[in-house]
């Protein structure tokens, strides 16, 4: 059969809908608690992850990226720079923008964080080899490219 030719049955529907809810829902819990042995909401691990990853990046930026509004990123911004994990600056060419950099803290903080997202991550995967692992993250991959309408922006993130 071709795999173009392939159908989920209804129960097949129903199972994997509520695994893509449940599995990211439960990631978010384990990555809650020790966020908050830190101090840190998941909200603002978010925001300190994509600093890191995007380090100078708009408040606008910021608030595509999180998927909320900028009014939000900007209170969130307001607690986490008061917390000491990033900082605002004006923009060089336009005065007007502001620009959030991590700070030495959260720099120093950030292979804690990626050793936890591993644990959380290996914790989530045990019991799959790696052929079943590399089959996973490619089928994830084609869904997303699936759903994304050619968003190639949203693609480049997620790599």
């Amino acid at each position: 059969m071709n795999t173009s030719d392939a159908r989920l049955l209804p129960s097949d529907v129903e199972r994997l809908g509520l695994l893509l809810h449940t599995i990211p829902r439960l990631m978010r819990k384990r990555f809650e608690r020790w966020g908050n042995e830190h101090g840190l909401s998941v909200a603002q691990w978010r925001l300190l992850a994509w600093t890191l990853r995007e380090d100078g990046a708009t408040q606008a930026r910021l608030a595509e990226l999180l998927e909320i509004e900028p009014i939000s990123v900007s209170r969130l911004i307001d607690r986490m720079e008061e917390g000491g994990w990033v900082e605002r600056r004006q923009g060089v060419e336009d005065r007007r923008v502001r620009r959030v950099f991590a700070t030495p803290k959260a720099r120093d903080a950030h292979k804690g964080i990626k050793r936890q997202v591993s644990q959380i991550y290996e914790e989530a995967l045990a019991g799959l080899d790696q052929n079943q692992r590399a089959m996973l993250i490619g089928a994830l991959e084609r869904m997303s490219e699936n759903l994304s309408d050619d968003d190639e922006a949203h693609l480049r993130t997620m790599r």
